[in-house]
């Protein structure tokens, strides 16, 4: 159950926030401008890459490392395929993972290595593999880690230390941040810039700055202590609480964001959810609504222990779009609301203000992590502290 009185008890959330989720929400934007200074001084500006790479590779541990490469790969788009290696193993552990390149895999690819742990002995055997193919490796981790000895000293690799604020500690990445917005920005940050340098986005010092004050705007309007009725993250997280998230998304930006969610929600809030690209989302969930997970399906049981037993969870969609609407786009929204509308399903609507495509990115990414924060902090004893 979401306690919704401790969303607007800043000094509550804070006690309860043991790890610092909230903190590294609202300092996103400053990570943003962190990370792209250690690019900077890494050597990214000063690439003169001989032409773009025939594929991007992306091997990394965890749900920031995947939010990366989807993201990566929604903001390439024709311009080069973007492969994420998934990970191998008995357990997700940093001992424990291997990965593999493909048996195509070349002199004229890039294999990116994001990680917050950067222990990953797997990732280090993956960089010596790399480097016996020609391929180019870059990486983003802790600056003391067995990795970046690894990747740094090839020499066709590149290093950019992660961006970490003074209080924090790659153990604590590794152990209990991970999955916090502000590794997500600390890794995808110099990748954008060097992908800038080879031409698969555009991301140039100025759109990056750009990027970041969107964040802390976002981090005002989003903060803890903004109430509820005018917070929209705070009005999300109520919104979702006790129900089944269907996040549907339109937009190439929006699928990733959409993805991600559903990912934090379930790691961070213990919150299960679903996310599908529109239109297909409409067949995809269309069961989901009209089924046990419908509004008004199975009603109370009046013998039903309402002490013991809990809730049982309603569908509710979230319909992400990455750019404001407009009357004359071709949109699936309006069928995307007819559809939960006709079932009883209740409908949260998200969409950014007028930007480029990456301040519209971050907007989404911003309100939608800080909503999982808030489940997080305030469902009672759904997350273990």
């Amino acid at each position: 159950m979401l306690d919704e009185t401790l969303l607007d008890a800043p000094d509550a959330l804070a006690l309860a926030d043991h790890r610092g989720l909230l903190r590294g929400a609202a300092e996103a934007g400053a990570r943003v401008r962190t990370a792209a200074r250690h690019a900077a001084e890494a050597g990214i500006a000063a690439l003169r890459p001989e032409g773009r790479p025939r594929a991007v590779l992306v091997a990394g541990p965890g749900t920031a490392a995947a939010g990366v490469a989807d993201l990566v790969g929604a903001l390439a788009g024709a311009s080069a395929p973007v492969i994420r290696l998934q990970p191998t193993g008995v357990a997700p552990a940093a001992g424990a993972l291997r990965w593999a390149l493909p048996g195509w895999a070349g002199s004229v690819d890039l294999l990116l290595l994001p990680t917050t742990d950067g222990a990953e002995p797997g990732l280090a055997l993956l960089a010596e593999q790399a480097y016996r193919r020609g391929i180019t490796v870059v990486a983003v981790a802790p600056k003391d880690a067995p990795l970046a000895e690894s990747v740094g000293g090839g020499a066709r690799g590149l290093l950019v230390p992660m961006a970490m604020a003074p209080h924090e500690t790659a153990e604590e990445y590794g152990e209990k941040l991970a999955a916090s917005p502000g590794a997500l920005w600390a890794l995808f940050t110099p990748l954008l810039a060097l992908l800038d340098r080879v031409g698969l986005v555009e991301a140039p010092p100025e759109a990056l700055e750009q990027v970041a004050d969107r964040l802390d705007r976002t981090a005002e309007r989003c903060g803890p202590a903004i109430a509820t009725y005018s917070n929209p993250a705070k009005t999300l997280a109520a919104e979702l609480a006790d129900s089944l998230p269907l996040v549907w998304t339109e937009g190439e930006a929006a699928g990733p964001t959409g993805r991600r969610f559903a990912a934090v929600l379930a790691e961070l809030a213990g919150l299960p959810a679903l996310a599908a690209e529109l239109p297909e989302a409409l067949p995809a969930h269309g069961m989901l609504l009209a089924g046990d997970y419908a509004a008004g399906a199975d009603p109370d049981d009046f013998f039903r222990d309402r002490v013991e037993e809990q809730q049982a969870l309603r569908a509710r969609v979230v319909l992400l779009r990455d750019r404001p609407a407009e009357g004359n786009v071709l949109s699936a929204a309006p069928a995307a609301r007819e559809l939960a509308l006709s079932h009883g399903t209740a409908v949260s609507e998200l969409e950014p203000e007028e930007g480029s495509p990456l301040e519209n990115l971050a907007e989404l990414l911003a309100v939608t992590d800080f909503a999982a924060v808030y489940l997080s902090l305030a469902s009672a004893g759904r997350v273990p502290r």
